[in-house]
This record gives structure tokens, C-alpha cells and sequence, in this order.
């Protein structure tokens, strides 16, 4: 909305603004004094969480449904302005107002996580994640039928609810079922593994866009997105009754 009424150089400036807000109010923060770390060997402490993730029967399916997620996530990402706006025919208010719905989307899902929490079994509560992400991807291609920006909202809002109860989750089921003492070195590598896939979803997706259409890269979304979900579910982790704990 900004972009559209103060054009975007304002509109980036007031954005940096706010970061820089974020940064000093996050630099007021107190550390507690911590005892000097002892000597450590990082690519061998790498391996042992990598070792410990792809040998957990519920964390190694968390990871490779995130790997596929965020690469899905990222080939809508790197299309979806200027297909909004060539073939939704939206402004860049429009456009915002869409991309807007995934942080309402957010919010909802994270005012819903509580109530969903003591609703659900714990495994159905994380397997709601991948099936709203699948199906707010199969409505953004139907787009590519029915052009509407209202169906591109709806997607994004689904985007943001669903996977943040997913996010919710699986951060408290990788942190109940990994020992403390390897809870940093997991967490580095399904961040590592779940971030370093966002590059490689948005060249993929810009990629395909100009070889064969924005709409191939929207299918190709759509296909990354139904794989996570077939992966999730063939797992155990959706039979999951209660949170477990580490072994």
C-alpha cells in the first residue's frame, strides 16, 4: 500500500528505518555472563547432528518436507509480483494487500495454535501445515483459469496460517526428542538445510518462468507442494498421540 501511495524508494527508506528500530531495540537486550567455551571441532560436531537427523525416524521426514516446502515456497516467491501484476492484473496496492493476507494468515495461526493444540493429537496438529500449504497451492493455480486477486489472498492467508502451526510444532518436536547436548548442532543443519533451499527454489522458479511461462513455475510450486505432503504422510509422524521426548 505504501509503494502505491508514496512510490518505493519512500516506501524501502521508512522499511530500513524500522529495521534499524528492530536492531537497536534488540542490541538493549541483557546477556548473562557465560563460562569460555571449551575447544571445539565444528565439521565433526556438523556431522554428528547431521548423522542424528537423518537417523531419527521423525526428524529426518520434518527435514526433507521443509527442504521441499521452502523450494515450493520460493518458486511462488520468485514469480508471483510479476505474474500478479501481468497476468492478475493487480497495482502494487493489490499486490501488497495479497502478500499482506500471508502475515494475517501468520497472525491467525499462531492465535489458533493453542486452542488447535489441545484439539488435535500432536501428529495431526503438525501434518495440518503441509496439507494447507498444498492446498493454498493448488488455489493459486487455479488463478492461472480463474485470475482473481481474492483467490491469491485467500492462498496467501492460507500460506501463513498453515505453516506456522507447522513451524510451532516441529520446533518443540525437535527440541523434545533431540538430547540437549545435541540441540544446537540439529538445529544448525535443518536451519541450514531449510534456508539454503529458498535460493535454489527462487532461481528454479525464475528460471522456469523464462523458459516456459510463469504458469509452468506455478504447476511446478504446486507439484514441490504435494511432495512435502506425501512425505509427511507416509511418516509416522502423523500417528503421533502425544509430544515424545528424547530418548
Amino acid at each position: 500500500a505504501l509503494v502505491g501511495w508514496m512510490g518505493a524508494s519512500a516506501a524501502y527508506a521508512l522499511a530500513a528505518v524500522l529495521s534499524l528500530g528492530a536492531a537497536r531495540s534488540l542490541a538493549g537486550l541483557p546477556e548473562p555472563a557465560t563460562a569460555a567455551p571449551p575447544r571445539r571441532h565444528p565439521l565433526r560436531e556438523l556431522t554428528e547432528g547431521a548423522r542424528f537427523v537423518a537417523s531419527h525416524p521423525l526428524l529426518r521426514p520434518i527435514l526433507l518436507t521443509a527442504v521441499f516446502f521452502n523450494t515450493a515456497w520460493f518458486i511462488l516467491q520468485g514469480v508471483y509480483v510479476a505474474y500478479a501484476v501481468q497476468s492478475l492484473g493487480l497495482s502494487a496496492t493489490g499486490v501488497g494487500m495479497t502478500l499482506g493476507a500471508f502475515g494475517a494468515g501468520m497472525v491467525a495461526g499462531a492465535l489458533l495454535a493453542p486452542h488447535l493444540l489441545g484439539a488435535l493429537p500432536f501428529g495431526r496438529l503438525v501434518a495440518l501445515g503441509p496439507g494447507c500449504a498444498l492446498v493454498a497451492a493448488l488455489l493459486m493455480l487455479l488463478t492461472v483459469a480463474l485470475p482473481s486477486s481474492l483467490l491469491a489472498a485467500v492462498s496467501f492467508f492460507l500460506f501463513g496460517a498453515g505453516p506456522v502451526l507447522w513451524t510451532i510444532a516441529t520446533t518443540t518436536l525437535r527440541q523434545a526428542v533431540t538430547p540437549q547436548a545435541l540441540l544446537g548442532r540439529v538445529s544448525a543443519v535443518v536451519m541450514t538445510a531449510t534456508f539454503g533451499a529458498r535460493p535454489v527454489g527462487a532461481a528454479a522458479g525464475a528460471a522456469l518462468a523464462g523458459w516456459a511461462g510463469v504458469e509452468a513455475s506455478l504447476l511446478a510450486s504446486a507439484l514441490c507442494f504435494a511432495v512435502q505432503f506425501l512425505l509427511i504422510m507416509a511418516s509416522p509422524v502423523p500417528r503421533l498421540r502425544t509430544l515424545p521426548q528424547a530418548a
